[in-house]
Order: structure tokens, then C-alpha cells, then sequence
């Protein structure tokens, strides 16, 4: 089927959850003979497909101005209403340019009509949608009753009528089984689910010439294990309760985070660098060597991408709290390491009855947990039994095929003939 799909965000760009996604959406869709454009306030992809309009990104300072005037208690001054609606009518101005100048088929949001971060981008997109008709398949990340940080605000009549809107055109995609219900209960709006994935009909890469001296490089002496923590520094990933299971471990140990805290603050990092050296772990923060891609930094460092480190992990620690899905597991299945995963919300209705064998915790490290990562790291073909299980099951429940069935069912819902696509 060849169209013309069009994925529209804050920012298209990096490693963040959502951009990889889009990644792997475009993937799928050009699979199907579809060809792939992109609409953000920050974008990676290449300039011939893109449309490049820095305002839709919610860190553009005005657009980060208004925004926290929006989420305040309190009425709504009529001159910030004012400012909403001149910048609905300029991103709508560039919807119709964009539309237009890639002949788009199917609009694709990836988050955009999700979390109300740019408002008046949501408020543009249900204009938009209405006055056009065009068919659009939405993606939902993370919803606003999701995140504190959204509900006191002066803007409902905004995100009631836009996160998301509820109009005939749009089909509707969610990650987890939680949300899909949330979104029935609190809209009447019906959905699709479609889960994270990886492209687990390929195999992952590997060692090779250029990250074979990433431990040297990372600072992990040959005689530590190297447990891996594949995340960003913020609150909800529960750092501290992989920090303990490495203390009790009581094994010569490098634990590597991969991420620095990003946009969420610092005080959390401080917390977790001030623990590792209560329990005495060696934590290792990456600052600037992990990247989206290889490289160099301007003092001559080699840049690695997580990619690159998965290979020479011992283990992998996931102690979320909360997460709309878990791409940090799929990787690990993907790369084939043993992990301990804490018992998260999603994890435990949409990943956990699919019987991966882990190392699981409920929100707290017991004797059992250390024993059961001791035995792991002490017996590899052990190690590789469970691996080996864990990838056949992500194959088949969060593969690229999985993606493809139901984009391609989502497609013959607009335009039929599903023996074509």
C-alpha cells in the first residue's frame, strides 16, 4: 500500500521512548510500502521528509512559558487564552503546509494529543483533524492523569476537549492494558493496544572493533562485574533498590548507569550517588560517552551507544517503580542478559503472565533476590536457558510482526482491501 504517513511530535530526535517508537513505526510502515514524513520541534531525520518548526517542542522557551502559566491553580487570565489560540492558528497553519507538502495520507501523533506539554499544539491538532477529515491514527504514551504535574492546572476545558479528542477519524493506540481501560472509563473512547517492541526477528549487534574497549573506557577494571542500569537518573526508576541488591551482593562490582537525569532535575541523582557511597558501590554515572550514535567527544573520547555496552553487561538491573511500558527489558531480552525487574504495574499484567523467567522483586531487595543473582552470575548455562526462552517469547509477543498485523489492520479500517497492504 503506498501513502503517505505522517508522524507528528514535540521533538522526533535522540533516544527518548517516543522517538524510538517513531523509529520503529516508520520501520514497520515502510515495510508495508508506505512512505514516512515527520513534523516536530526537533528532528534526526533526514531533511527531505522532514518539517522542521521549533515552536511544536515543548523546551522552546515561549511555548515553556506558557506552559507554566497553564499549569497553575486558579482562573485562566484572558490574555493567556489569548496566547493559546494565536498559536493554535500558527501550528494549524503548519499542519495544512505540512499535509500539503508531503500529499500525507494517514497523520500519525505520536504524544502530541496525549500529554497536554505544548497545548495549543493539541488544541491545533483537534482543529485540524475536524476541519479535514483526514484519516489519523493517534499514539498514546503517557496520558495526563498519569503524571501529577498535570492536574492542577487552568486549561480543562482545553485538555477535556483535546487529550484526546474524540472524533470519528482518529483510531486510537495504546501501549499497556491499564491505559486502554482508563481511556474506555474515562472517554468512552475505544482503542487498539500495540505494546513497545524490538526487532526481535534480527539478532542484536555484538562485539566488534570499535566498543570492544568500552570497560576500560567506561572505567570497569577486567577483574568487576559489570552490572548495567539502562536508564535515566530519575525517581521512578527505584535506582536505590538495585544499589542494594549490588551491595549485598558483596562481589567486586561496577555499576554502570547509562543516562544522565536529562530534563527531571538533579536532586534525585544526588540522592543515589549519596547512597551508592553509604552502601559502598562503585556507581559509575555516563555522562557524555552514551549517545544515540558513535562518535567522538571534543576532548577525543570514543562515544558509545547503549547498544554498544549490552554485549559486555554481566547483569541488568530494572527496579522500576512505574513505567508506561519497559523498552529497557525488551533491550535486555533482546541482547539475551539475565535481569531483576521490580513487579511494576505493567510489568505485572502485561509482561509477567507472558513467562519470562527474571529475577523479580516487589518494591524491596530480599536474601532470595541476592541468591538468585548470585546463582545467575555463577552458572552461564543456566544463564543462557533462560535467555534463550525469554527472546522465543519477546519474538512472539513483542516482535516487528506484531506491530505490522496491527498497523496493517488499522489501515484497512481507512482504506480497505487489507490483501493489498
Amino acid at each position: 500500500m503506498e501513502k503517505n504517513v505522517g508522524f507528528v511530535s514535540f521533538r522526533i530526535a535522540g533516544t527518548d521512548g517516543v522517538s524510538l517508537e517513531i523509529e520503529k513505526w516508520a520501520h514497520v510502515f515502510e515495510d508495508m510500502g508506505c512512505r514516512c514524513f515527520y513534523l516536530a520541534g526537533e528532528l534526526d531525520r533526514p531533511e527531505d521528509q522532514s518539517m522542521l518548526f521549533e515552536e511544536l517542542h515543548f523546551h522552546h522557551p515561549k511555548i515553556k512559558e506558557i506552559y507554566n502559566r497553564c499549569f497553575t491553580r486558579g482562573g485562566r487570565p484572558e490574555e493567556l487564552s489569548g496566547e493559546l489560540h494565536v498559536w493554535r492558528q500558527r501550528f494549524k497553519t503548519v499542519l495544512y503546509h505540512f499535509v500539503e507538502k508531503f500529499r500525507i495520507d494517514v497523520l500519525v501523533p505520536q504524544n502530541a494529543v496525549t500529554i497536554p506539554l505544548n497545548p495549543s499544539l493539541g488544541m491545533a491538532l483537534t482543529e485540524f483533524i475536524a476541519e479535514t477529515n483526514i484519516p489519523v491514527i493517534a499514539h498514546h504514551h503517557d496520558f495526563f492523569w498519569e503524571r501529577k504535574r498535570f492536574l492542577s492546572n487552568c486549561i480543562w476545558d482545553i485538555i477535556n476537549a483535546s487529550y484526546p479528542p474524540h472524533l470519528h477519524n482518529i483510531q486510537h493506540v495504546v501501549i499497556n492494558s491499564s491505559v486502554q481501560n482508563q481511556l474506555a472509563l474515562r472517554t468512552g473512547i475505544s482503542s487498539t493496544l500495540i505494546p513497545n517492541v524490538m526487532h526481535f526477528e534480527m539478532e542484536p549487534p555484538g562485539k566488534d572493533d570499535y566498543n570492544k574497549g568500552i570497560r576500560r573506557d567506561l572505567g570497569v577494571a577486567d577483574d568487576e562485574l559489570l552490572i548495567l542500569q539502562p536508564t535515566r537518573v530519575v525517581q521512578r526508576k527505584g535506582i536505590e533498590h538495585a544499589l542494594e541488591m549490588v551491595s549485598r551482593l558483596k562481589r567486586k562490582s561496577a555499576f554502570v548507569i547509562s543516562h544522565a537525569s536529562g530534563d527531571e532535575g538533579f536532586e534525585y541523582e544526588q540522592r543515589v550517588r549519596e547512597y551508592a557511597k553509604m552502601l559502598e558501590v562503585r556507581a559509575i554515572f555516563v555522562v557524555d560517552q552514551i549517545r544515540d550514535k558513535r562518535g567522538m567527544t571534543k576532548d577525543g573520547r570514543k562515544i558509545y551507544t547503549l547498544q554498544d555496552i549490552y554485549p559486555y553487561a554481566d547483569f541488568v538491573t530494572y527496579p522500576s517503580l512505574i513505567e508506561g511500558f519497559g523498552n529497557a527489558f525488551l533491550e535486555t531480552i533482546w541482547f539475551r542478559k539475565p535481569i531483576m525487574v521490580n513487579n511494576y504495574s505493567i510489568y505485572s499484567t502485561d509482561i509477567k503472565p507472558k513467562g519470562f523467567k527474571v529475577v523479580e522483586i516487589d518494591d524491596y531487595v530480599t536474601d532470595k533476590t541476592v541468591e538468585e543473582v548470585a546463582f545467575l552470575l555463577d552458572n552461564p548455562d543456566e544463564v543462557k536457558k533462560i535467555t534463550d526462552l525469554n527472546y522465543e517469547l519477546a519474538l512472539r509477543y513483542y516482535g516487528y510482526s506484531v506491530v505490522k498485523n496491527r498497523l496493517r489492520s488499522l489501515m484497512c479500517n481507512f482504506f480497505g482491501d487489507c490483501d493489498a497492504i
